[in-house]
């Protein structure tokens, strides 16, 4: 017989959780490590711990509660577990931040094309929904967005950001686009401008150029209001759903490589959300 207290395995939706509570951990640790200008040596000798253990952290490998605690007080941070509750709000679709990016970029592109949010689509076994799809009023250019706050499982988006490229024009070419008509395909993964997606995308960089390879002019163009007229790309860009004034609020992934984030992760997002609401 197995020992009463011994774990069963994890089921997908809580190795999710974790996997993306890890993340954030590790990069608000870092974060605050490169704020204050500490060394990898420093902070790990400040904590008590291993230099190893504490690169592990800030690469999103996991530790020890006691150990992410004892990275938090050395960098005077009070550890605070209070994200579990942002996260599970929005596993249950309830996506404040999410909503926000879809509302800034239908702002942009609804004077140049009619704009679907949250569309749903079947292709015989793949089926789900795109976040916004515009199409020109010829038919001819097709833009499909995909919003992202966060990357918990890379292998889980790629497979369902891929599908939707492949398929996506023959899925709605009942009610919104005449496959026949598509001259140009646009597809952009719009990611969230903070710690915790700039962090992923500098660890996984490779792999999300092999999933978003190409130049963001053509969601340049879309943002502008003059679609492109041919061709097909696949792109990433970070956003601030918040931002305000004429200054362009996405950067490519080029210069995401070097930018600074706008907010340290999701929980503060969500927080400058509320606050501009209530403002």
């Amino acid at each position: 017989m197995s020992p009463r207290n011994a774990w069963t395995p994890a089921p997908p939706r809580v190795r999710a959780i974790v996997a993306q509570l890890v993340v954030q951990l590790g990069t608000e640790i870092r974060d605050e490590r490169v704020r204050r200008g500490w060394t990898l040596r420093g902070l790990a000798e400040r904590a008590g711990v291993s230099v190893a253990m504490t690169q592990g952290v800030e690469a999103g490998t996991g530790s020890s509660i006691e150990g992410y605690v004892r990275l938090a007080v050395a960098l005077g941070l009070v550890p605070d577990f209070t994200i579990l509750r942002e996260r599970a709000a929005a596993s249950r679709g309830i996506d404040p931040v999410h909503a926000a990016m879809g509302e800034l970029e239908a702002r942009q592109i609804r004077p140049h094309a009619p704009v679907h949010l949250d569309e749903p689509y079947q292709h015989y076994q793949f089926a789900g929904r795109a976040d916004l799809i515009a199409v020109t009023r010829d038919g001819t250019a097709m833009l499909h967005v995909e919003n992202r706050t966060r990357f918990p499982d890379i292998g889980g988006f790629a497979g369902s950001y891929n599908s939707k490229r492949a398929f996506l024009v023959r899925a709605l070419g009942r009610h919104i686009v005449d496959p026949a008509r598509v001259r140009s395909e646009t597809h952009v993964v719009v990611a969230l401008w903070s710690s915790e997606v700039l962090h992923a995308l500098r660890i996984r960089e490779e792999s999300f150029r092999a999933i978003a390879p190409d130049p963001t002019d053509a969601f340049s163009d879309w943002w502008s209001g003059t679609p492109p007229r041919s061709g097909s790309t696949s792109s990433l860009v970070v956003l601030d759903p918040l931002a305000r004034g004429r200054v362009r609020p996405w950067i490519g992934l080029d210069d995401a490589r070097r930018a600074e984030p706008r907010y340290r992760g999701y929980a503060e997002a969500l927080a400058a959300l509320k606050a501009a609401r209530v403002a």
